[in-house]
């Protein structure tokens, strides 16, 4: 494999733009590239994982998503990472070798969820036989167990599973289990892998504890905040990092309380980018009239440490 740069930092979780009759809407994603690089300083991206409701497209649907990315990010974003999971190995297996063909920066899997893997072996097996479709291709695991239900602690799951999947690049951590996270870290001592967190309201337990970095729905609109929440770290400057944090934290708490998911992201995405999201893919409904009124009113209520 070629040698490529660390993926670090920030990674934004994207949504999938859809038009008001629900269909996927590529025309805007080159301004969706555009504005998280020149808005927020966000150059990676995780395409078609929970956020983006990958789940919820067809195979053709979240390939033609994948190429988009891949195209209009040529050049301006650094690391795309397309999720390839799905239900059945041989969706996967496909959407992989189409990331591989594409020239996706990496790939990363969710464990399958109707029928579950009981085990580490159960569940290696299963990514490796997708990471074999994509072999110069690094490839993550997306760990996010309180949507899976597959709790396999990731600490076992490192154990050996470079021999068995050479291509094995590190974890994207959807989990608020800071131990079993700081476990995997330590066992790290190379450095080789990479572990992305994926709770944005807890990042700065994550970071303390050595996460590279995060993958996230809010980087797409707070994207800026947070990375200065990582400046404000690496300085160390822990005070100033704090108040980032609790700061994000008021605004996630506030919103969860009203109800808050894939809808509601979109929803905060367009009136924060002006890039149109649309609606969410059913079984989701729109978010109320109301709550993007609450929501809107609490976000630009805030004041941040940088005077925004």
């Amino acid at each position: 494999m070629t040698p490529r740069k660390k993926l670090k930092g920030l990674v934004a979780a994207t949504i999938t733009p859809m038009t008001p009759d629900g269909k996927i809407n590529l025309s805007v994603i080159r301004q969706y590239v555009d504005y998280l690089v020149n808005e927020q300083n966000v150059k990676n991206v995780f395409v078609n994982g929970t956020t983006g409701e990958g789940l919820s497209l067809s195979i053709q649907e979240r390939k033609q998503l994948a190429e988009e990315w891949v195209f209009q990010g040529k050049d301006k974003l650094d690391h795309v990472i397309i999720h390839v999971g799905a239900l059945n190995l041989p969706e996967c297996q496909e959407l992989a070798r189409h990331a591989a063909a594409i020239g996706a920066g990496g790939i990363a899997v969710i464990a399958p969820f109707f029928f579950k893997p009981t085990n580490k072996d159960e569940l290696v097996a299963f990514l490796q036989k997708v990471a074999l479709e994509a072999p110069e291709v690094p490839f993550y695991y997306y760990h996010i167990p309180p949507l899976t239900g597959v709790k396999i602690r990731v600490e076992e799951l490192l154990d050996g599973i470079k021999a068995q999947i050479p291509t094995f690049q590190g974890v994207k951590f959807s989990d608020t289990d800071l131990l079993d996270l700081a476990q995997c870290i330590n066992k790290n001592e190379t450095g080789e892998l990479e572990f992305l967190y994926g709770v944005d309201e807890q990042l700065l337990g994550a970071l303390a504890i050595g996460a590279n970095g995060a993958v996230g729905s809010t980087y797409n609109y707070l994207g800026r905040q947070t990375n200065l929440m990582l400046q404000a770290f690496a300085k160390p400057d822990l005070a100033l990092a704090q108040q980032y944090q609790f700061l994000t934290g008021e605004f996630l708490n506030f919103v969860i309380k009203l109800g808050f998911g894939v809808a509601q992201t979109k929803a905060v995405m367009t009136f924060v980018s002006g890039i149109p999201m649309g609606p969410p893919r059913l079984p989701l409904v729109d978010a109320s009239s109301e709550f993007i009124a609450k929501a809107k009113a609490k976000l630009d209520s805030i004041v941040w440490p940088n005077g925004d």
